[in-house]
């Protein structure tokens, strides 16, 4: 079983450079071990998902451009995550919001290639299916 992920858990980006921490507004109302809980919706950048420090995907357009004005030295560049998908799989016999609960197995995908894990989910007594 995993455990239910709540503001504040650790997120890494498989480009990123350090971990960020998941930000869940109080929209639903529902709290677990603590915090508020996150269901899979919880995905917008910048407003959930933080930027990681520095980005080390070429597929970025401005690690791109960086790259290629040190004549092919990889650059990394402030990362800005992208993503436009809700997170997945979630748990979906638990809804949080009229939506499945995300739990720290759940990934979610960046357009520049990353993906997206929970490291630490926030909180350990709570856990869903």
């Amino acid at each position: 079983m995993g455990q239910e992920v709540v503001a504040g858990a650790l997120l890494q980006c498989s480009f990123g450079a350090a971990p960020a921490a998941l930000s869940v507004l109080p929209i639903n109302r529902t709290m677990a071990g603590g915090p508020c809980a996150a269901n899979i919706m919880d995905f917008a950048p910048g407003l959930n998902i933080p930027p990681f420090a520095m980005c080390n995907s070429v597929a970025n357009p401005m690690v791109a451009a960086a790259t290629a004005a040190a004549l092919g030295a990889l650059t990394p560049m402030p990362c800005m995550p992208v993503t436009v998908a809700p997170w997945a799989p979630g748990a979906p016999t638990v809804l949080i919001g009229n939506m499945p609960a995300l739990n720290n197995s759940s990934k979610c995908m960046c357009a520049w290639g990353g993906v997206i894990s929970i490291n630490f989910a926030g909180q350990v007594t709570v856990q869903v299916p």
